[in-house]
């Protein structure tokens, strides 16, 4: 093949994408203009529609771009790639891969088969002056999702879908054959299988049936189906979880046994997987010795396991107002890795012996077996802790002293630049058939702030550790805030009547404990909070520490929530 001149015909193609073109209109294009040279190119038309390059279009002779082959090269400078962003009505816009780059607005008509969140190749048109950019869309590189959740409408020989979702703007066509045994009206999730080109409406098929519509259950089943959360665990997973048993002598026998030493939970009223106890005890010299002990879910998940693939898919557990979508299968998650009262629990700790200004004299960090005294809720812990007073027994009495620890650390991260961010957490109160019938904040106390402070204490001490001596490492980092965010919400907040310093870290740390102080009460405490935090950046995983700005650590990593978050458990 004549590789110049096929570039050359390519290129012609390419830049009109949306037309069809014999070979006399190529050659008229080009410039080939004797017989021979025509002849040449209707031979590399052949060729390169026998290379699926090109594609026949309905009128026979003629031939289009296959957008799914072009060359890198091939592609003009007016062709972006991006993720569409659509609305019920069918507008949309693509926010392009490119940084720095303006959205592109896409007509309804010009969207070719694409829908909400999927990676997509625009052609660019000319830009008109004081308009936005515009352009259409060529090719879909990748389908962000192809199930959906809807409503069946049934005719007498086919039905529709018409989604719930509010950025879907057609419905899907189901051959009666493929509706699974679904009546009119029903709640169904449908595969699209398959969009014909010259078709309006995808074709799908219904591969579960859901229920009636207001049904509790139907409508929390419908949202995890829309979201593509999970809605069961593969066989294989189950299967390995139902094969697990409760850890045997033989499994204790290599670990720093606690079983005698004072340990509880602290967790909320209705919380079932408990990944994290604490214990404490006084030592002979008059230190406390406290222990903060990680369930070892890593002992009964094994890397490339079927649980451990399906967790990763996963990420983390997912709470809805009247359920847990969890991360492992329920035989881990809620009983065997959870650290429930009065059972013997395989742990990951970190145990540390403190004086009582809560500076850490000495730290051990390996694999436990521990035995949970107590399972305290969050308002248990904070009647104690409110009473000033042990209730009596052990546990009351490691309370007292742990809150004692915890206050002296909590002050003094702040002290050294930790920002104290405080979100207000709405809660649903809910009835028998989990109707919501409340609504309340649930309010963070010091029992909340003790278990804050020593997983923080522990984080902090296993990521000291391992990044002092190794550079392979997943720290949870959080960096600066962005200079323009900032001067954005000072000047904000400046009009509010607060001032705030940005001199220096420490300063800036201060200028906004003291800002969360003021506003503490007053009407527009919820709104400054939240556009406080968005000031800030996000923190995430990460291999390379920049250490963590908002808590002041130079090392921070998170391993204290394996039960429901994978790089915990990593």
């Amino acid at each position: 093949m004549n590789e110049q001149l096929a570039k050359q015909i390519l290129k012609v193609f390419a830049n009109n994408p949306f037309d069809a073109y014999n070979h006399k209109q190529i050659s008229s294009r080009i410039g080939a203009n004797s017989k021979a040279e025509r002849q040449e190119v209707i031979r590399i038309i052949q060729q390169l529609a026998e290379e699926k390059q090109l594609v026949e279009d309905s009128h026979k002779g003629k031939y289009k771009i296959n957008p799914k082959r072009m060359d890198d090269d091939l592609v003009p400078k007016n062709y972006v790639e991006g993720t569409i962003d659509m609305k019920q009505s069918g507008k949309a816009y693509v926010i392009p891969t490119e940084e720095g780059r303006e959205d592109i607005q896409i007509a309804p008509n010009n969207t070719h088969h694409a829908l909400h969140g999927d990676t997509v190749r625009v052609l660019m048109f000319p830009q008109r002056k004081m308009h936005k950019p515009e352009g259409q869309v060529v090719e879909i590189i990748k389908r962000a999702k192809t199930r959906f959740v809807g409503v069946i409408q049934k005719q007498e020989r086919f039905a529709f879908m018409v989604s719930d979702s509010r950025t879907m703007p057609v419905d899907i066509f189901i051959h009666i054959d493929d509706l699974g045994g679904a009546e009119n009206g029903e709640k169904v999730l449908v595969e699209m299988t398959d969009w014909p080109e010259r078709m309006n409406n995808p074709v799908g098929r219904v591969v579960k049936r859901l229920g009636k519509p207001g049904d509790n259950n139907v409508e929390m089943q419908s949202i995890l189906a829309e979201y593509d959360f999970p809605l069961d665990f593969p066989k294989e997973a189950d299967e390995e979880a139902r094969k697990i048993r409760k850890p045997t002598k033989k499994d204790m026998s290599s670990r720093r046994d606690f079983r005698d030493v004072t340990t509880f939970t602290i967790d909320p009223a209705d919380a079932k997987d408990f990944d994290d106890a604490i214990s404490y005890r006084v030592l002979p010299n008059g230190h406390a010795e406290v222990g903060v002990h990680i369930a070892d879910v890593s002992y009964y998940v094994k890397p490339g396991s079927a649980i451990d693939s399906e967790a990763y898919e996963r990420g983390t557990s997912v709470y809805l107002v009247d359920r847990t979508i969890p991360m492992l299968p329920e035989k881990l998650c809620n009983d065997v890795c959870s650290l429930r009262q009065d059972e013997d629990k395989l742990c990951f700790s970190v145990v540390m012996e403190m004086d009582a200004k809560a500076k850490v004299l000495k730290s051990w960090m390996g694999k436990t077996v521990i035995r949970s005294d107590r399972r305290m809720a969050y308002e248990e812990a904070q009647a104690v802790i409110d009473a000033g007073a042990s209730d009596g027994t052990a546990v009351g009495d490691a309370l007292v002293q742990l809150h004692a620890l915890a206050t002296i650390l909590r002050e003094a991260r702040f002290k050294t630049g930790a920002i104290n961010f405080e979100t207000q957490e709405v809660k649903f109160q809910l009835d028998e058939n989990a109707h919501p019938i409340g609504v309340y904040i649930k309010e963070s106390k010091e029992a909340n702030w003790l278990i804050e402070e020593f997983m923080l204490l522990a984080n902090r001490t296993v990521a000291e550790y391992v990044g002092k001596v190794s550079k392979t490492f997943v720290y949870r980092v959080h960096d600066e805030p962005n200079p323009e965010k900032l001067n954005t919400f000072v000047e904000f907040v400046a009009k509010l009547g607060f001032s705030m310093k940005l001199g220096t870290r420490k300063a800036l740390a201060d200028s906004y404990n003291r800002l969360f102080e003021n506003i503490a009460g007053r009407g527009e405490e919820n709104m400054i909070d939240t556009i406080a935090i968005r000031t800030m950046s996000k923190a995430y995983y990460s291999t390379e520490n920049i250490g963590h700005y908002g808590l002041a650590f130079p090392y921070y990593t998170h391993f204290t929530s394996p039960i429901r978050r994978y790089p915990d458990l990593m």
